[in-house]
């Protein structure tokens, strides 16, 4: 299994309490710690501008000025965000920025990409909110324009939802045909769809009875449009809350609550922490190891990590390192 390591930047509440003049220098510092070491083959964002699952007034960092400032700050993880919404930057524009993004990282970015959900976040910054079935279709007309600017260095392409003609992408990204694409979400009859034309790598439900599930669709829908499954990296996300015993994860969770129970009401605050939970990295190092174990054998071979105590101490981080990682790669 691979390993990416998601960094807090804010989006989930996890710089609360911290300057905004050190969340930079702590982002930073993080993506060097795991840059330092062989075990992180990644580091990742989010990409979205106000904080989930309610808005407020603490700071949410944007995702693709942290790639351009991660890739000169690191040099050996790759760099990614999961995701970027297609809708939130004519897709043209996009493919130059991740190209000069490739350049300034060494050839190392990916390029995670979806159709976007938030829908206050999308309102609030004058995007409307279009129905499902056109932010997919401007998701499948962008990953067109990415493909052919860079593969061509120009791109001409007259859509339903964007138009360029003869737009320039020079120079082309570092790494030969261009930043691997990530196609994220679970759609069953379109965004696996799309994944399956286009995607190096996917990235859909992390439980073991839905990843099963997503991937044999996938696979259905591979063989429809004629792409080799087995060459698609399956991935999930995965939140964090790890102890040494079963009282220090049920301690770590009750931070995680207390803080967020400063911005949002108990509902919301019990959803976010169903989310950890419910899903498989929850638990002492052996459970963990347990359950993701049962997903490699699935087919998920990289695992992107959120830990939400991250921008305070590392010691979830170092447990996970040490008693974890070494024993599902």
């Amino acid at each position: 299994m691979r390993f990416g390591l998601f960094l807090p930047q804010g989006w989930r509440l996890d710089l609360v309490g911290i300057d905004d003049s050190q969340h930079w220098p702590t982002m930073r510092s993080l993506a060097r710690r795991a840059d330092a070491g062989d075990l992180w083959e990644s580091v990742w964002v989010y990409d979205h501008f106000h904080t989930t699952p309610v808005a407020t007034e603490e700071a949410t960092h944007e995702a693709w000025s942290l790639m351009a400032a991660l890739g000169a700050s690191t040099d050996r993880v790759r760099l990614g965000q999961m995701c970027t919404c297609m809708s939130y930057r004519n897709p043209m524009y996009l493919a130059k920025v991740a190209a000069t993004v490739d350049h300034i990282s060494g050839g190392r970015l990916e390029m995670g990409i979806g159709a976007g959900w938030y829908e206050h976040e999308w309102r609030a910054y004058g995007y409307g909110f279009p129905r499902a079935g056109e932010r997919l279709a401007r998701l499948r007309e962008g990953l067109e324009i990415f493909e052919q600017a860079w593969r061509e260095g120009e791109a001409t392409f007259h859509g339903e939802h964007y138009d360029v003609d003869g737009a320039i992408c020079r120079p082309l990204p570092l790494q030969p045909g261009g930043v691997p694409i990530w196609v994220a979400g679970g759609g069953e009859k379109v965004t696996l769809r799309i994944a399956a034309k286009h995607a190096r790598y996917t990235n859909f439900d992390g439980t073991l009875e839905g990843f099963i599930r997503k991937s044999e669709i996938l696979r259905q829908h591979c063989a429809e449009v004629g792409t080799d499954f087995d060459q698609i990296t399956r991935s999930a996300n995965y939140n964090v809350t790890i102890g040494r015993d079963e009282a220090e994860v049920a301690d770590r969770l009750e931070r995680l609550r207390a803080r967020l129970s400063a911005f949002m009401g108990e509902d919301d605050v019990e959803r976010q922490i169903r989310g950890f939970k419910d899903l498989p990295a929850y638990g002492t190092p052996e459970q963990i190891v347990e359950k993701l174990t049962a997903l490699r054998e699935a087919g998920m071979t990289y695992g992107i990590f959120y830990f939400p105590d991250a921008a305070y101490d590392t010691e979830s981080i170092e447990l996970f390192e040490r008693e974890v990682i070494p024993a599902l790669m």
